[in-house]
């Protein structure tokens, strides 16, 4: 028997060392991988990541969005942890009979509480199975690679049961409270003499063992290296959602033109942090469940952005640094070919795969509307978008490439400072609508002499879009109720930029962004508050990095306050029903929810529903990303789309609180023929009618540009 533990021990540790050479061999080609890319910036805000580490990674925050996946997961996450402490026991049961953990007096209870953790993952285990295979959720693959991981999980677990039923038998214990199954397994075989058991014992044993060893291989090198990577991901994550990385133009005078390029055209100009994204991605399909363009047909899921990219990375980096991707060579055969061939393959992919048109198509970069659904469902904290973005911006600044529509826009935004081309001199022709209300520019004020808190930025759509103009004016008439003290730009408002950053075209932002500081630094602006989502999130987030900051304010946020300290107070009852369509600029980039929520419930009579996708998960309108100046020709139109899932709660008016939402959502009420019945409103609107006590409009028109 000595000889044989003897032997077990040696043959244990060399296989043991092993699987961990083999494990730390995966690790480090992914590393290496991941360090072909650009080094990434890092703040130091260490009380910040390590709360996200322990919201996220460990209270499954994300994960629990989804209560039925998220209730397997949490059940799997701490039943593997805890679950280790056994597999360390059943280590020493194996090499020292007779042996165990030294947990003296509460050992059994220990033992009893392992037992109850391997039967909660064995459940786990069996509903992950029905969830995937029998129930077919559509956003989870269905291959023999998918369900590998549970078959892992499976054995694991019922090789721990069944060896310590064995163990029983063999050392000749008696049936025990503190293991219920064990001992019911021990009686099932109480018919087998000692060496039998002992030997089912070691067979247990040994499958166990080299399950955890060949799953602890396999694991970064699937889609499961997201045990790895996810928390690392999560901490090194952005601080602030959604924010782009600022380019830096200045050139080196010894670089070749030809090798001059901006945002990312090859997968090693990514950065490092967002190469780990690629390695977190759980294939969950959460992203693209989600996915507005997607979910309307179009050609783009994030989750196969995610995996694609990873792949081509895994391949680019095999033939850069001649590390191969899997380990050992003779099991993964059939995934790398014959070693020499397999180099040779890489190699050619270096030469000729394009990441854009090879990897990822044009078509699908096109998709996005930044919307950041996909980011807020993924719960590894993945940032689909800037990936996107980078790649939109390699598109348009290094190939000249982008959409004609979108083209137009952008090259109007350029010429005249808005999307339609309009003269820039007309820009303050809006306030003529209504004389009644009071809207100084700084230069009006400044000749009389009076300053101003508020800078109003109206945005181009409040000054040429003749349907924002009017959210624009009963928000300065509300302005002028409450008494607050606002002036704006006049005909020196230019655009904000967004439009231009987040089609690709980070140079003409860039440009606008510099004028537009020069501005605000001129007139001492110290606060600015905007109608447009889109300006307040890259006024607050974005031109910080170029030098200016300011306290920027959503209208709906000042009109809270307003209406709280009572200087607005509503007072006309609407007695209708009402649903609120949340802006993913104001609400997924910058969590303001409540405001425009709190705003109109402050409103007698009104009735505030809610849609199934709100908030967090309200859907988009379809307008972002630079989209609302392109025609969708794939699929559904994303603003009809979202206008039937508000048609679902039965309302009489839809609201929101963003221009270029109100008019998408306006459009998908005349696409389904309801415009004659249901309102479209922003929130200053509405407020202002029970402020006021105006007449109630029945439903109002949006006349489109030429």
């Amino acid at each position: 028997m000595n000889t044989f533990l003897l032997v077990n021990a040696i043959a244990f540790a060399i296989i043991t060392i092993y699987g961990v050479y083999l494990f730390a061999k995966v690790v480090a080609t992914r590393v290496a991988y991941i360090r072909l890319g650009r080094k990434s910036e890092f703040d130091r805000d260490f009380k910040e990541r390590f709360r996200r580490i322990g919201k996220i990674v460990f209270g499954q925050s994300k994960l629990l969005k989804d209560k039925k996946s998220g209730i397997i997961h949490v059940m799997m996450f701490y039943g593997f942890i805890l679950v280790q402490f056994g597999a360390i026991d059943m280590f020493i049961k194996g090499l020292s009979p007779e042996s165990h953990l030294p947990l003296g007096s509460i050992y059994p209870g220990f033992v009893f509480f392992q037992e109850l953790v391997t039967l909660m993952i064995l459940v786990a285990v069996i509903w992950a199975f029905y969830r995937r295979y029998i129930e077919k959720l559509v956003r989870l693959k269905r291959g023999f690679k998918a369900g590998l991981v549970l078959l892992f999980i499976g054995t694991l677990m019922i090789s721990v049961l069944f060896g310590n039923g064995m163990a029983q038998l063999w050392h000749g214990h008696d049936p025990t409270w503190t293991e219920p199954v064990a001992s019911v397994i021990a009686m099932v075989f109480s018919w087998l003499p000692t060496t039998g058991a002992m030997v089912l014992f070691y067979v247990a044993w040994w499958i166990h063992t080299i399950t955890i060893l060949v799953f602890l291989v396999y694991v970064p090198q699937s889609k499961h290296a997201h045990l790895i990577a996810a928390p690392i991901n999560v901490f090194l994550s952005k601080r602030v959602p959604g924010k782009l990385k600022k380019i830096d133009f200045e050139m080196d005078e010894d670089q070749d033109e030809e090798e001059i390029s901006f945002g990312v055209g090859k997968v090693e100009d990514f950065e490092q942090h967002q190469m780990i994204d690629f390695y977190a991605c759980v294939e969950c399909g959460r992203c693209t469940d989600v996915c507005p363009a997607s979910g309307t047909g179009k050609m783009l899921s994030p989750m196969d952005i995610m995996i694609k990219v990873r792949d081509h990375l895994t391949e680019k980096g095999a033939a850069i640094t001649g590390k191969s991707p899997w380990v050992p060579a003779y099991a993964f055969a059939n995934a790398a070919g014959n070693q020499a061939s397999a180099k040779q393959e890489a190699a050619a992919t270096v030469q000729s795969a394009s990441l854009i048109g090879d990897v990822i198509t044009e078509e699908e970069l096109a998709g996005c509307t930044t919307c950041r659904n996909c980011e807020d469902a993924c719960p590894v904290n993945n940032e689909h978008v800037g990936t996107i973005i980078d790649m939109r911006r390699y598109l348009v600044m290094t190939e000249g490439k982008m959409d004609q529509d979108v083209q137009r826009a952008v090259m109007n935004i350029e010429r005249q400072g808005n999307p339609w081309g309009l003269s820039k001199k007309d820009r303050i022709k809006w306030r003529e609508q209504d004389e009644s209300v009071h809207i100084p520019t700084i230069k009006e004020l400044s000749k009389e002499g009076k300053d101003f808190e508020y800078l109003f930025w109206v945005s181009s759509m409040g000054a040429y879009d003749n349907r924002s103009q009017k959210i624009a004016l009963a928000f300065a008439k509300l302005l002028n109720q409450a008494g607050v003290s606002f002036a704006i730009l006049g005909n020196k408002e230019a655009n904000s930029g967004d439009t231009a950053r987040r089609i690709g075209n980070e140079f003409l932002f860039q440009e606008i962004a510099e004028k537009n500081i020069k501005e605000f630094t001129k007139n001492d602006v110290k606060k600015i508050v905007t109608i447009d989502p889109h300006a307040y999130n890259i006024f607050k987030n974005e031109y910080p990095d170029f030098g200016f900051e300011a306290e920027v304010y959503h209208h709906t946020q000042l009109l809270y306050d307003l209406v709280m300290d009572g200087k607005l107070k509503p007072q006309k009852a609407i007695n209708q029903r009402l649903t609120y369509h949340d802006s993913c600029y104001l609400g997924r980039y910058n969590g303001v929810y409540d405001p425009p929520r709190e705003i109109l419930q402050a409103i007698p009579g009104l009735e505030l529903v809610e849609m199934e996708r709100s908030k967090e998960n309200g859907m988009c309108c379809g307008a972002g990303g630079g989209l609302m100046w392109s025609e969708e020709t794939t699929g559904n139109r994303i603003n009809v789309a979202r206008t039937e899932q508000a048609l679902a709660v039965e309302p009489n008016m839809i609201s929101s609180a963003c221009p270029y939402c109100l008019t998408m959502i306006s459009d998908g009420t005349k696409a389904k023929e309801v415009e004659e019945d249901i309102s479209t409103m922003d929130v200053a609107e509405i407020l202002a009618i029970s402020v006021f006590h105006e007449e109630e409009i029945k439903t109002a028109e949006i006349k489109d540009i030429e």
